[in-house]
């Protein structure tokens, strides 16, 4: 972009303008009630750097499919403003607001990029699997307990004649195993906006007893004959059904069928919705649906979901046993980058097929490098936390270690720590390398159970020795190299010290202390902020956003609402009350700003459910009502209703201290802020 004017005298409109290159590279552009939301023509012209740098940008936040976001604060009203009349975006850029969801329909219409169906696709796989990620770990602790009791030979876990207790036991974590396909059909059709029980239904009519009971040669059941595959031992059976051939399998397990059909079904549900009028959709458009995509499934689609998922595993496998070594690296080295972009699903559907035709996996072995290379990483930030007295940094990488060594959850590390300080990131692949190095080296490790790679499941892993090696190169190397090398540079290192110390300081009422400048001393004063709803206090830690679970809006906590009345958390000035009514932003008379902000990604309603009391510029006391929320309507449109309240203004104050696992009722005190 040019311009005459020079980079020191811009405004904060303008530089954020050529940061993201220019006015010709903007599609569109929205806000909510903290964050500019910029789909773009081109994502790699950002100078991603160059805006972090910027005063009065709290941060960034890149997205697949060219989209970026750029985390404000409570001015970003005024900032959008002074963005959209700029005269070079009259002239060469977007003129008028949009939603996101107008933005996605527009995308969707054009299927213009080469990126767009990909994001699209990971997107449908990620949000199909995503829901799922409770009960695969909790499966994969109850298998984690059952092995550790037969590594110290309480009982023989892979034994055939176990007794009717260790056959239950095998129930309880086969039951989730053995049924998602019927999950993942749920999730992808509730994705594809079509009623998500015809989709759970129609992959239950091939898992029944009925149809599996067919595999059996000796069932007695006429027009059914059976061959054995003579490369892989398996038995394969084919049923005439309406005169037609169909070849019958075992479903348990798969993903990719699920996947496969639900992507069709949701084409004839919708073709079916045009078709009959809405007042008899209830009962002709399920009907239709699984009288169409049930015999489709079980003749076309589930065949092509197993020949399909065997050929990505035997192609993985081919690899696994032609280059072991070249398989045990890239698979740990690849991972951290395709798990905080969601694109690990694969390879996660992958491990389950893998398991359900071959009876064992060998991703998962390698995979376990890369995890414990990740939760090495946030070991390195957690000591160095304590050694220089970082108190934030330090509670953040305990949770986040805790999730990992002990859940096999990565997530944690990478949002509330890995993707906010860019030199950790080189120093984990070198452990994601080591660990790699040794699985390859050692022959690889193998696994007969789906299971989250912690401290915890160990034994699942075949041949644990070679695990224990590989894991525990990666975890110490990457916490090595993370401490002695600081995830922070030495300018970053001195003013988060200064500041410390400041913070530290002032907690003392010391008039000199020595690492602070002199103007940084003030007088120690606790302010008391309210829940603005009842409920549950949760840390940001929990949040599912990124941008508040990171604090780059600051420190705050999380309430899982127990009603929809959202009053006011502290006295003072309205600064902030977004049309929409699903934020808030309140200035005490002592600066502290203090950002109430009712679910995620809420904006996208467009103040549907929400009934604002207020507006901008009032004065409110602690409990005045702000808005009366429809929690109904929220989780009809598929956000979270977490509310969110964080101090923006986190840096410039002594501490901001959350108080949370708590029941609240609205106007308890939460939060201490300390000036």
């Amino acid at each position: 972009m040019s311009s005459s004017t020079a980079p020191g005298t811009e405004t904060l409109a303008e530089s954020i303008l050529r940061g993201v290159g220019g006015p010709g590279n903007i599609e569109s552009l929205t806000h909510c009630a903290t964050r500019l939301r910029f789909q773009l023509h081109d994502g790699a012209k950002v100078d991603q750097a160059a805006l972090d740098s910027l005063k009065g940008v709290m941060g960034t936040v890149p997205q697949s499919g060219d989209r970026f976001q750029i985390v404000i604060g409570g001015a970003v009203a005024r900032v959008y403003s002074e963005l959209m009349n700029l005269p070079s975006m009259t002239a060469g850029g977007t003129a008028k607001p949009k939603s996101d969801a107008e933005v996605k329909a527009e995308m969707r219409a054009k299927s213009r990029g080469r990126f767009a169906w990909v994001d699209n696709f990971f997107e449908y796989l990620s949000d199909s699997f995503r829901p799922l990620m409770g009960v695969l770990l909790g499966s994969s602790l109850i298998i984690a307990i059952a092995s550790v009791l037969d590594a110290i030979g309480v009982v023989d876990f892979r034994a055939t004649d176990k007794s009717a207790t260790w056959v239950f036991v095998d129930a309880m974590w086969r039951s989730v195993l053995y049924f998602l396909p019927i999950f993942v059909a749920y999730n992808a059709a509730k994705k594809l906006k079509i009623d998500p029980w015809v989709g759970a239904a129609v992959m239950a009519a091939v898992m029944t007893p009925n149809f599996t009971g067919m595999l059996n040669k000796d069932s007695g059941i006429p027009g059914i004959t059976c061959t054995t595959n003579a490369t892989l031992g398996t038995q394969e059976c084919v049923a005439h059904v309406f005169g037609l051939p169909m070849q019958l399998n075992d479903y348990g397990g798969q993903v990719f069928v699920p996947l496969l059909m639900v992507a069709l079904l949701a084409l004839v549900y919708k073709g079916l919705q045009r078709i009959f009028p809405e007042s008899v959709h209830m009962v002709f458009v399920p009907f239709f649906s699984m009288l169409i995509m049930i015999p489709v499934t079980a003749f076309l689609i589930g065949p092509m979901g197993i020949w399909a998922g065997n050929g990505l595993g035997e192609g993985l496998s081919w690899m696994n046993n032609n280059a072991p070594i070249v398989f045990a690296i890239m698979i740990p080295l690849i991972y951290p980058f395709l798990v905080p972009l969601g694109l690990h699903w694969p390879l996660n559907a992958l491990m389950l097929q893998n398991i359900s035709v071959l009876g064992y996996d060998f991703i998962q072995g390698p995979m376990g490098a890369w995890n414990f290379a990740c939760f090495g990483a946030t070991a390195g930030v957690l000591l160095l936390s304590v050694r220089h007295r970082e108190k934030e940094m330090r509670q953040t990488a305990t949770g986040a270690l805790a999730a990992g060594l002990f859940g096999g959850i990565s997530e944690p590390s990478l949002y509330g720590i890995h993707l906010r300080f860019k030199r950790i990131y080189p120093r984990m692949l070198v452990g994601c390398l080591v660990g790699g190095v040794i699985v390859g080296v050692m022959g690889g490790v193998d696994t007969d159970a789906f299971a989250f790679t912690s401290l915890l499941t160990i034994p699942v892993f075949d041949p644990m020795v070679t695990y224990i090696i590989a894991i525990t190169a990666a975890f110490f190397t990457s916490m090595a190299l993370v401490y002695f090398s600081d995830f922070r540079t030495k300018e970053d290192r001195a003013q988060a010290n200064a500041e410390r110390d400041a913070a530290e300081a002032a907690e003392r009422g010391d008039d000199t202390p020595a690492a602070a400048p002199a103007e940084a001393v003030t007088t120690v004063k606790d302010i008391e902020i309210a829940a603005p709803v009842a409920g549950r206090v949760v840390s940001l830690d929990e949040v599912p956003d990124p941008v508040f679970s990171s604090r780059a809006l600051g420190e705050g906590v999380g309430i899982e609402p127990a009603d929809g009345r959202i009053v006011a958390p502290v006295a003072g000035e309205l600064v902030t009350v977004v049309e929409t009514g699903h934020a808030f932003g309140i200035r005490t008379e002592d600066g502290v700003e203090v950002l109430v902000h009712v679910g995620i990604d809420t904006v996208q309603m467009k103040g549907e459910g929400f009934d604002v009391r207020v507006e901008s510029g009032q004065k409110v006391a602690v409990g005045d009502l702000l808005a009366e929320v429809d929690l109904d309507a929220v989780r009809a449109a598929e956000h979270p209703t977490v509310t969110l309240m964080t101090v923006p203004n986190t840096a410039e104050l002594a501490s901001v201290e959350p108080r949370t696992g708590q029941d609240v009722a609205a106007g308890a005190a939460v939060v201490t802020v300390r000036r």
